[in-house]
């Protein structure tokens, strides 16, 4: 059994909460952010779109199932969205370290310490919610009680975009039909639902000039971060829209899609980071329940004439998606890849490679 240490989060505001760690004990600082998932913490941990951020977990009863083992290779694991933690500390209100699961290895605290990460328990998450949901995105740091030395750390003064993306060239599957994935800080579960349509897939870095590469589709990542960082990557998307090819893009790739078509983006209050989003198809009463985690937004105000929202948030009216009114140029703000759930929309996937 771990013993348990007091540790505090201190907000940018000035406001503290005490609490106990279970996972190492070590100060950091970053964005604080919530998430309202009552499944899904190790998808969330490894999700690159989390890199910078302390996230708070408002659902109790976390690490009821423990971690599954993670591979010794590279391979596209099953049970994690990338091949490390992103997130710089995790805050939860119930910690269960007595975890029960069949795939289950370790505790999330094991894992949580293992890689170097704080973990705080004992906190009312509903509480910091609600003021980040009054006061908006706040910086915070985690501290122990000992004079720890650290400065607040903002995730949006630094290209996290480049720090997450790939290094090089990877390919996956042989299929007929080949599909340019942009890096922006993909999700595993994109790379798996993609395998999934029996395509050959060419992942490349976020900056990488993909114009000389022969394919049939482009795809556009998710990822972390400001959109601003990325204008090689709107560029080189501008540039593809010349060959009128479908384009699919998710989360930061519905950002910079948007941005290559004319438009621009800005920071959300809070951003939309749960798991029970409802957005509905512009042009119909047709919603979708939704996964979403970002923290900026498409002012579809500025598209082109030749574009059109695709979907509309029904929480906050907020841009979910633009499509291209003649050519096979899509879009979602959303995560039709969701792992966790829910799965409304996987069937973007199979729709867009049968436009290839």
């Amino acid at each position: 059994m771990h013993k348990y240490k007091p540790v505090r989060l201190i907000l940018e505001n000035g406001m503290v909460f005490h609490g106990q760690s279970f996972g190492a004990e070590q100060a950091t600082s970053g964005e604080v952010v919530f998430n309202t998932a009552m499944v899904g913490y190790p998808e969330s941990l490894t999700d690159p779109s989390y890199e910078g951020q302390i996230l708070t977990l408002t659902y109790p009863i976390i690490g009821n199932y423990g971690v599954a083992a993670k591979s010794e290779t590279d391979a596209i694991s099953d049970f994690f969205e990338s091949h490390r933690i992103h997130v710089r500390g995790l805050i939860v209100q119930d910690y269960c370290e007595e975890h029960s699961h069949w795939n289950s290895v370790e505790s999330l605290g094991q894992w949580l310490r293992e890689e170097g990460i704080p973990g705080i328990s004992g906190i009312d998450t509903r509480m910091l919610t609600k003021v980040l949901r009054e006061k908006g995105s706040m910086l915070g740091k985690i501290v122990y009680d000992r004079d720890d030395e650290v400065e607040y750390y903002d995730p949006e003064q630094e290209n996290l975009v480049a720090k997450v993306s790939c290094r090089e060239v990877i390919e996956y599957g042989t299929g007929e039909k080949t599909v340019v994935l942009v890096d922006c800080g993909v999700k595993l579960n994109i790379i798996r639902e993609l395998l999934k349509q029996k395509v050959r897939l060419v992942r490349v870095p976020w900056d990488y000039d993909f114009s000389t590469l022969h394919y049939d589709g482009l795809f556009i990542s998710n990822g972390p971060g400001n959109p601003d960082y990325c204008a090689p990557t709107v560029a080189h998307i501008r540039e593809a829209m010349r060959q009128e090819k479908p384009i699919f893009g998710i989360c930061m790739g519905n950002q910079l899609l948007a941005k290559a078509a004319g438009a621009d983006t800005y920071k959300l209050k809070y951003g939309h980071r749960s798991h029970n989003q409802p957005v509905r198809k512009v042009g119909s009463n047709q919603c979708f329940i939704t996964s979403q985690n970002h923290g900026y937004a498409v002012d579809e105000s500025l598209l082109g004439n030749e574009w059109e929202p695709y979907f509309v948030n029904m929480n906050d009216g907020t841009n979910e998606g633009i499509r291209h009114k003649s050519k096979p140029f899509f879009s979602v703000q959303f995560h039709p890849e969701a792992t966790g759930g829910p799965t409304d929309t996987r069937f973007f996937f199979e729709d867009f490679v049968q436009m290839l």
